[in-house]
């Protein structure tokens, strides 16, 4: 597991015959529901093209994914929004490419944590770009150059994220992409209101109410050289340059 950016945590999870027999899985149940003009509810509102894995059959091993995998990750990386205690899910595969949904807006997900598995299959383009985790209150705010990366995907490497953290997709420019999502959630009462631990901007805010009142950030304050000798003392006396007692 690595790190490349704070708060974004990128893995090996699947193998490659494992994102073969799921993409087959996907694809027979598409065919299904085109052969049998059935409605189905699409991922989210973003996606028009995937399938909401529960409803045909995986609610199970998503389940098991969540609780014996996401969970003790989510323990030790996000603690701060009860990442153990999740409880709830939503599952689905989002298909992208020049005939299809090309790519995603800039949002936040309706989860506590995401994990976000590309399957395959050769495609160019798509990547992630990621702005930075903000609350409610400030979702629409600029981010901070710290705050920016952009993940490319390999089939069957997993990024897991906050689900508030900031993000889109770009264009796939090419070929056929395949994700598998998992939103995971806190169904009963939100963790904690303060989301200095995490939001930028509400730790901005909380650090400014913390400075006395007084406090002006925009005052140079003098540096050590000006306040010292411009010169060693040549006395003989017991001062010592550079040292203040």
């Amino acid at each position: 597991m690595s790190e490349p950016a704070p708060g974004i945590f990128t893995f090996e999870i699947f193998q490659p015959h494992f994102c073969e027999l799921l993409l087959s899985e996907v694809e027979n149940f598409e065919k299904w529901v085109n052969t049998t003009k059935f409605q189905v509810i699409r991922p989210s509102i973003l996606n028009k093209f995937g399938v909401v894995l529960d409803d045909f059959g995986l609610q199970t091993m998503l389940d098991k994914l969540m609780k014996g995998f996401i969970c003790p990750l989510s323990k030790a990386l996000f603690a701060e929004i009860g990442g153990s205690t999740l409880d709830f899910h939503h599952g689905f595969v989002v298909e992208y490419g020049t005939d299809k949904d090309t790519d995603l807006g800039f949002h936040v997900d309706d989860s506590e944590v995401t994990l976000n598995v590309c399957l395959g299959k050769q495609f160019s383009g798509g990547e992630l770009y990621f702005r930075g985790m903000r609350c409610d209150k400030h979702i629409n705010t600029k981010s901070h150059p710290k705050e920016s990366f952009d993940y490319f995907h390999t089939p069957g490497r997993a990024v897991l994220h906050h689900g508030r953290h900031r993000h889109g997709a770009r264009a796939t420019t090419s070929g056929h992409r395949v994700n598998l999502i998992l939103w995971c959630r806190r169904e009963m009462v939100k963790f904690k209101k303060d989301c200095s631990s995490w939001c930028a901007e509400c730790f901005e805010e909380k650090r400014k109410k913390l400075l006395p009142l007084d406090w002006d950030e925009t005052e140079e304050v003098p540096s050590r050289k000006e306040k010292e000798p411009a010169a060693p003392p040549t006395t003989g006396d017991k001062w010592k340059w550079g040292v203040r007692k």
